[in-house]
């Protein structure tokens, strides 16, 4: 197995099995948690890298598109829908460390076996599978098609046909050089220095959009051969909305859903832990998930701020546009795309182990299968990113269905299957909307991405 909790402490135990009805399942997973259980592990990770993990997974490139939430929200209705999210998937990672507790099951996949046996098993897994390889090979996307043109800024003079100026040979020398050997390490903990780079790089984004809040005016004017063209003259184009809606403000919460996925690497972070308890677990996760939200929201609001309406769906297009050849702006680019490169590495490790149980899960760890698994792994997400033209669109659909089955809709199914509360107990009515909101969710992102789709 990937990451293994040893005995992850004294809190954990087990359920009583007579009160199990899925005694099969209960079986099948005996032996998996046995060899758990009882497997030698280092000491642990700490507190502080567990938590640099945990924000790598998740911030990634959302926060590019979350000024654009803003404008069409408002400032309110985001700070509201915002606040409501970071909430919701606080409180779905409560509900699975809870699971685990009660089950001793260390992994997401075997939470579905224990609750609904191996056909469980196998939809999570496909779905933390699929969604992975989604994000990982949009993310490559992003470099592929923004790293040339972030190159190319710093560089004057005609360099077209260079070599470093072309995506896909970028994307494969970077994919050699940094994404396999970071995905090759044993442990996710190792990832805790890379991580803890990349959270300096979000706070490095924040603090540059607070700063050039005043660089550009409002209205917004166009700077084009030494003349300044002024593209807006409405004052009321300067005067922030506190609540606005429109046909895009229904992208809002399935943006900000995915900007807060990282439920895939809860378990394998809670299980390197150092000093493993749910408690502390949760306070790496709460303490993750608010960091989050305040960079998420201060690069949001002061982004918006920047530009209002005329914001762009990608945030650092507006800078390039309004302020080309900034030496600020062209650093900051570069450091949202190696932070963006650092979260590959970290999504590995979830879609690897996903693989291995799925169909090599009664294998001992051996070096040349973790190799090839994430080579194969390393390679498909490579040649999507190259090939498919319109990755983000396919991966939108799969991502309106897979994200919220792993934030909102398998933690709240698995608690209400496992639980022994009564019903109308707080955790397992909090389980209930849990489940209701995902599906309700899911379905609308997705019935507004086909019709989209459609209308075009």
């Amino acid at each position: 197995m990937e990451a293994s909790c040893g005995s992850i402490s004294a809190e954990r135990g087990w359920l009583v099995s007579a009160q199990q009805p899925e005694e099969a399942a209960a079986e099948e997973l005996s032996p998996l948690l046995s060899n758990e259980l009882h497997r030698q592990v280092s000491p642990g990770v700490s507190f502080g890298f567990s938590v640099f993990n945990l924000m790598n997974a998740i911030m990634g490139s959302g926060i590019l598109g979350l000024a654009y939430v803003m404008a069409n929200t408002g400032i309110l209705g985001f700070s509201f829908l915002l606040l409501m999210v970071a909430l919701l998937g606080s409180y779905s990672v409560h509900l699975l460390l809870s699971m685990c507790i009660q089950t001793a099951v260390t992994s997401y996949e075997d939470l579905g076996l224990f609750a609904f046996g191996l056909p469980g098993k196998v939809v999570v897994a496909g779905t933390i599978i699929i969604q992975n390889i989604g994000a990982m090979s949009s993310y490559l996307l992003i470099i592929k098609t923004e790293l040339p043109a972030a190159i190319s800024e710093f560089l004057t003079g005609d360099y077209s046909g260079s070599w470093y100026l072309d995506g896909q040979t970028l994307l494969i020398i970077i994919c050699v050089g940094i994404v396999f050997p970071l995905a090759l390490l044993p442990k996710i903990g190792f990832l805790g220095y890379t991580s803890s780079l990349s959270f300096f790089f979000m706070v490095f984004f924040a603090l540059v959009i607070i700063i050039k809040k005043w660089a550009i005016p409002c209205p917004l004017t166009l700077n084009h051969t030494e003349e300044f063209f002024q593209i807006s003259n409405a004052t009321d184009d300067c005067k922030p909305k506190l609540f606005h809606f429109s046909k895009e403000s229904a992208y809002a919460i399935p943006t900000m859903a995915f900007s807060f996925l990282c439920h895939t690497s809860i378990l394998p972070i809670y299980c390197e832990l150092q000093s493993p308890s749910k408690k502390r677990m949760q306070n790496v996760t709460n303490t993750a998930i608010a960091l989050s939200f305040l960079i998420y929201f201060i690069s949001a609001l002061f982004g918006y701020l920047t530009f209002y309406d005329k914001v762009e769906s990608e945030l650092l297009q507006g800078y390039s546009k309004y302020l080309p050849h900034d030496v600020v702006v062209m650093t900051v680019k570069l450091c949202i795309l190696f932070a963006v490169l650092l979260t590959v590495p970290l999504i590995h490790f979830p879609a690897r182990k996903a693989l291995m149980m799925m169909f090599f899960s009664n294998f001992p760890f051996s070096w040349i299968l973790h190799s090839l698994i994430t080579l194969v792994l390393n390679i498909i997400i490579l040649l999507l990113a190259i090939y498919v033209p319109d990755i983000r669109n396919v991966f939108g659909v799969v991502g309106a269905s897979t994200s919220t089955c792993l934030i909102f809709v398998f933690p709240g199914l698995f608690y209400l299957k496992l639980s022994r509360e009564d019903f109308l107990s707080w955790k397992k009515l909090g389980a209930f909307v849990l489940l209701i909101s995902g599906i309700l969710l899911g379905n609308f992102s997705l019935a507004l991405i086909v019709f989209d789709w459609i209308n075009k």
